[in-house]
């Protein structure tokens, strides 16, 4: 293998995008681009990568260039690509979605829970992404996948976190879009409702993540650093309710899971996160009454307490900065303001205006 098909890095994106860095040895022959990168991708047909191109998914030498540039020695490629992308099928179907924002280039969603984006396996039908091709087939019934990969999908949130998602309606802005959350200027708050009185007002937890060594379909933090993925999670805290404390998360980096896992590993699980243990209870007491309010309150919210608040980016063609918030959903609410009033009756019924934790 020469030192031109060498990947000399391959750094995943905040979610569905990575990217490849390619040098290209002293050997070379000048060879179109196109051609160049279509002989060193698998599965990828010639056009696709012309238009990935276009788009501006490939610079050389930090520039954009055309299908038709000649690749010579030395130069330094890199190539935005769908990270693993596992083909399913995309049927639109007629979903109703809460667009908060749009016009020709961005489509900016308020995703409801028990919601999954893009269909996979267990879940072909009824995700966020079917309902999207069919509003952008509303406008361009000729719309294809060869056309919009992912019809434009750059970053997801997890089946049963709320809140703001945006999708790219042009594949320039698909690429615009896609570099800003590999580079990690996309501005993005969550709200999450977890376990415990959080001890500092505000800090920042360091640790890798990967998938967990015994239950795959989880991920776990390894703060050593040899294994997984960097991570950094920023937190704030915003109310304490004594057993639970409504804290601001902001991604630093966007690894799967990432706040859900951060925050166990600082001991504070998210409410009723029932894949981290967090649907019982975690911090209270052991009286019958209080098991009963609890368990009104996961049924209240019946979902991990994760919402994406707000979202920023520059947009892909005015270039003016954009910025969204999204209220709290109203079963976070709900059963936030029966935490409060749980907190409240407690003071007003100890004799010392204390509520032990």
């Amino acid at each position: 293998m020469t030192e031109d098909q060498d990947i000399l890095q391959e750094d995943n994106s905040e979610d569905l995008y990575e990217r490849k860095l390619y040098h290209v040895d002293k050997g070379q022959e000048p060879m179109r681009i196109d051609k160049w990168i279509h002989l060193r991708l698998e599965g990828a047909s010639r056009n696709k990568v012309q238009k990935a191109i276009e788009a501006g998914f490939v610079t050389v030498n930090g520039q954009q260039e055309k299908s038709n540039y000649k690749v010579k020695p030395g130069d330094d490629i890199v190539l935005m690509s769908l990270v693993n992308p596992e083909y399913t099928e995309i049927k639109p179907e007629a979903i109703p979605l809460h667009i908060v924002y749009e016009d020709d280039a961005v489509l900016v969603i308020n995703k409801p829970p028990n919601m999954v984006v893009h269909p996979g396996v267990g879940n072909y039908s009824g995700t966020l992404l079917n309902g999207v091709l069919y509003h952008l087939l509303q406008q361009n019934p000729g719309l294809t996948e060869e056309d919009l990969p992912r019809y434009g999908l750059v970053h997801r949130i997890d089946k049963n976190t709320t809140g703001l998602i945006v999708l790219a309606k042009t594949p320039d802005a698909a690429a615009h879009l896609a570099k800003q959350f590999f580079n990690h200027t996309v501005s993005r708050k969550y709200v999450a409702l977890v376990w415990g009185d959080v001890e500092q007002d505000e800090g920042t937890i360091v640790a890798h993540i990967a998938r967990h060594q015994r239950f795959r379909k989880m991920f776990a933090a390894y703060p050593d650093g040899e294994t997984g993925k960097h991570a950094i999670t920023h937190y704030r805290v915003l109310e304490r309710m004594n057993y639970v404390t409504a804290v601001e998360c902001i991604l630093e980096t966007g690894r799967t899971h990432q706040i859900r896992v951060h925050m166990k590993h600082i001991g504070h699980t998210l409410f009723n996160d029932w894949e981290y243990g967090g649907d019982r209870i975690l911090k209270g007491t052991v009286y019958t009454k209080y098991k009963q309010f609890v368990d009104n309150c996961f049924d209240l919210c019946p979902r991990c307490a994760l919402h994406a608040k707000t979202l920023g980016f520059v947009h892909p063609v005015t270039k003016q900065e954009m910025f969204f918030e999204s209220p709290l959903p109203n079963d976070m609410s709900q059963v936030m303001d029966k935490w409060r009033g749980y907190v409240q009756t407690k003071l007003k019924q100890s004799p010392n205006g204390t509520l032990d934790l």
